[in-house]
């Protein structure tokens, strides 16, 4: 019986620490799953070394084409301060151009045509 009592008093005297410990590895646990995405960005494919034997990636391959509808919409955004809210490719004269129409704060309706090679206005 001593024995029980030896590990319940222990267990009392243990319990405020492992409850202060617990309070310290939640916010740890939080932090550490935040850097999550971060690290697994790393297997993306991205910039291959110079002398590297891999293929070029594609995200090189978008930059030499012109810019990519994603890129087409940040510019617009940020040029206009206003929020893309319908997007369309169209081929005009041989050309791919993006068609955004934007909705400013003051609820005017912008259209813009982006040059998808040159990522110029039209």
């Amino acid at each position: 019986m001593t024995g029980l009592f030896a590990i319940a008093v222990w267990a009392a005297k243990l319990a405020p620490v492992m409850k202060k410990i617990r309070k310290g590895l939640v916010p740890i646990a939080l932090l550490a799953m935040s850097f999550a995405p971060f690290t697994q960005a790393q297997g993306i494919p991205g910039q291959v070394a110079a002398g590297s034997a891999e293929a070029q990636p594609v995200v090189s391959a978008v930059r030499r084409d012109g810019i990519s509808l994603d890129e087409a919409v940040r510019r617009a955004e940020a040029q206009y301060r206003a929020k893309v809210v319908r997007t369309d490719v169209q081929d005009e004269d041989g050309r791919k151009v993006y068609v955004l129409k934007l909705l400013s704060e003051d609820g005017r309706v912008i259209t813009v045509r982006i040059d998808a090679a040159t990522g110029r206005g039209r």
